[in-house]
């Protein structure tokens, strides 16, 4: 039997972000309705058990676990409701300017939620083999790095025996420490860049206190095996490209991809959202909205995070603007943001004069001295040195409602000191 259900806003996703969203919409007289395909509520968080989270957002150490209870907990008012073990199949906006959601479940079937406003919080996927087209048989023992960390610490499986991780983003150096601690030995991380993908502490706590190997600018260029993975083979880069007569062999029975992660934006895009080419995200204005009047973006979804304490805090701005956007306050400007040298994109993409707004970057060069600039209109109105800047680190700042005293344009520049 076909249900249907009426809210004030469907938040699609349980994650840090889609918690944080609704636990601030909860704050006032409106219903939200929270919808996540998982069983449980807290998304990735509730596989990944080490610490380190929350030292921003809750000003202490967390595992993801206990990090996922706190915004479980935040969000858990009598005007939220959540519909766990639920997938959203389509979104369509009607002429009256609501939204309807097409959700499946075992439990009630085919229903149709009415909303009058929508938060996207379905996170990332991870890039896998086919995404590199790596060349090779096709043995058992590939995995991403997640799909190994939920075999791991909530199946209580092992992956395999010896390990080769490819790719040195974050997931993949905390996994190298956890099969480590299993008792699994981690041959290497092989990345292509000349520099580490994840952030600096975890390529200190994860490989150099274990002793992992880290080969940069390598490749694999092949994986071999029958029925089980038997070895890699890899090659050092020379401009990106792999010198096959200096090709080496690692013995290993698994392989983890630590490639990168894909904002999952399927359902966007079926919706008329438009995208940003650099990011895989929406592109939004100063109050994460979409190109689609209602429709708001935070968290991964919208671009990837290194902290899932900047997930939450961006979420919440989002929760905020939505309350606005239903109360008819919100106030939405076509004033461009935009970047130029060694900055690969800015969020949000749009700004309010006379508002303040949080800007958040995404590096692309790697240096210990480097000054971030901005200009309204060709005008000079804020700068920041900088003493280590790597692209695995996201950029966060603040520009006051004075220094954004004008509509027009307004660029960021990277410029790294001589």
């Amino acid at each position: 039997m076909i249900q249907q259900e009426t809210c004030d806003v469907a938040v699609v996703g349980a994650g840090a972000a889609g918690l944080a969203a609704a636990a601030e919409i909860a704050k006032h007289p409106y219903r939200t309705v929270v919808l996540d395909r998982e069983e449980q509520l807290g998304g990735i968080l509730r596989q990944c058990i080490h610490n380190g989270f929350g030292l921003r957002y809750f000003r202490e150490e967390l595992t993801g676990p206990e990090y996922a209870d706190r915004v479980v907990e935040l969000a858990s008012k009598p005007n939220v409701a959540f519909r766990t073990g639920c997938t959203v199949t389509e979104i369509r906006r009607l002429p009256d300017s609501s939204f309807e959601l097409m959700t499946l479940s075992a439990a009630d079937g085919v229903t149709y939620l009415k909303a009058r406003a929508v938060f996207l919080a379905m996170g990332c996927r991870e890039r896998n083999r086919g995404n590199l087209a790596i060349p090779g048989s096709r043995p058992a023992g590939v995995f991403t790095a997640g799909a190994a960390q939920k075999l791991l610490n909530t199946e209580g499986m092992l992956p395999g025996r010896s390990a080769v991780i490819v790719g040195s983003g974050d997931i993949g150096l905390i996994m190298a420490r956890r099969l480590r601690w299993s008792g699994v030995e981690v041959k290497a991380v092989i990345e292509i860049m000349p520099y580490p993908s994840g952030l600096t502490r975890n390529v200190v706590q994860c490989l150099n206190d274990f002793g992992i190997p880290l080969y940069l600018e390598h490749a694999v260029v092949n994986i071999a095996g029958r029925e089980r993975i038997q070895h890699v083979d890899v090659a050092p880069l020379d401009n990106g490209i792999p010198q096959l007569d200096r090709q080496f062999r690692i013995g290993c029975d698994t392989v983890l991809f630590s490639v990168g992660l894909i904002p999952e934006n399927e359902l966007s895009v079926r919706l008329g959202v438009e995208l940003n080419p650099a990011t895989g995200g929406a592109v939004v204005d100063a109050n994460l909205q979409t190109s689609v009047p209602g429709v708001f973006a935070g968290g991964n979804v919208l671009h990837v995070h290194d902290l899932v304490d900047f997930v939450s805090e961006e979420s919440a701005e989002a929760g905020r603007s939505i309350v606005k956007y239903l109360a008819g306050e919100l106030r939405s400007e076509e004033n461009r943001a935009a970047v130029e040298s060694n900055l690969k994109y800015v969020i949000p993409n749009r700004f309010n004069h006379g508002e303040k707004c949080t800007f958040s970057f995404r590096p692309l060069i790697v240096s210990d001295a480097a000054t971030l600039e901005a200009e309204l209109n060709g005008r000079p109105i804020w700068k920041r040195k900088f003493t280590y800047i790597k692209p695995a680190e996201m950029l966060k700042i603040d520009l006051s409602a004075e220094q954004l005293n004008e509509p027009g344009t307004l660029v960021f520049r990277l410029k790294e000191e001589a």
